[in-house]
């Protein structure tokens, strides 16, 4: 039948609850007693990573809506929300090859019918550090879309199960939209999705077709600083973060602004960084560093 565009909440339920009556009607469902639902948010602009979130929800899901907006709340320039490419077409078409159902993009117009909300989620103590750090109010943005997009995206009351797909890539934001939805009651699953590399190792990013060529060849010391510690963390060793920071710090083209390995649930960093004491338990490798005129981040977890 091929993918269907809305961009209004109101053609959103109306189409979502069609599919989902149809897959009722059918009685063969995904993985469940009931059809699911799943939603990935995107803001567009979409590459493999985003085509892998789309292919593990529509595997375990019987109806995905994937969402495209270009949120301005998550933006501290008018120039960087300006900046950032729509591609409507080529994301549409990438999300059609991998089987989504519908895509909702509705204009700012729609998701903030009275202008910017007064009233907003606030990230609180997690969406204060590492990237909230570095862009203050960044993750009260991100928040607060999410849960519009997640109560847009919410099926009826009976109707389906429902879930949403976040890369792990993202991975305070995830840590924050798991918080919030636990926090606040949201009858929701998250669902992580690994963070999708090219084959030289760099975390696939909208942000990466910024990068020159002699950029890219830099950035590369992120994942390898990286899976410095991840060996280490496997192999049970100290995990020497100053060795990998240094190895960062050697490539004259990155300018780091943060790595240290923290607890996945409270993104505190985890006493287990000193260099003499063997690593033991589950941590989160988190790096962020500008390389040439572009801000980069990656993550991997540890003993996951």
């Amino acid at each position: 039948m091929g993918i269907k565009l809305v961009t209004t909440a109101a053609e959103l339920r109306e189409e979502s609850s069609r599919l989902l009556a149809a897959e009722a009607a059918a009685g063969s469902f995904a993985r469940e007693d009931r059809p699911t639902q799943a939603l990935v948010p995107t803001m567009g602009a979409l590459h493999a990573g985003h085509a892998q979130l789309a292919r593990t929800a529509v595997e375990h899901n019987d109806v995905v809506v994937a969402s495209i907006f270009v949120n301005p709340l998550q933006f501290g320039e008018a120039a960087d929300l300006d900046r950032y490419p729509r591609t409507l077409d080529a994301d549409l078409a990438l999300l059609e090859a991998e089987g989504v159902d519908l895509v909702f993009a509705p204009s700012v117009d729609e998701v903030y019918p009275d202008g910017m909300p007064l009233v907003r989620v606030t990230s609180g103590p997690l969406g204060e550090k590492w990237e909230g750090a570095s862009r203050p109010g960044h993750f009260d943005g991100a928040l607060t879309v999410v849960a519009k997009l997640l109560h847009y995206g919410l099926p009826g009351q009976g109707e389906a199960g429902y879930r949403a797909y976040f890369g792990q890539k993202d991975a305070q934001q995830l840590t924050l939209v798991r918080r919030m939805v636990a926090d606040l009651n949201f009858p929701v699953e998250i669902v992580a999705v690994p963070t999708v590399r090219d084959s030289d190792g760099l975390a696939l990013s909208s942000r990466n077709r910024f990068l020159s060529d002699a950029e890219r060849e830099a950035a590369l010391v992120l994942s390898r600083a990286l899976r410095l510690i991840e060996g280490r963390a496997n192999a049970r060793q100290p995990l020497d973060l100053d060795s990998a920071v240094g190895l960062v710090e050697s490539q004259p083209l990155v300018e780091l602004d943060y790595f240290d390995v923290v607890d996945p649930r409270t993104l505190e960093p985890l006493a287990e960084n000193c260099k003499d004491t063997p690593f033991r338990g589950e941590g989160l490798a988190l790096i962020a560093a500008k390389v040439g005129p572009v801000r980069l981040i990656d993550n991997v977890p540890l003993n996951s």
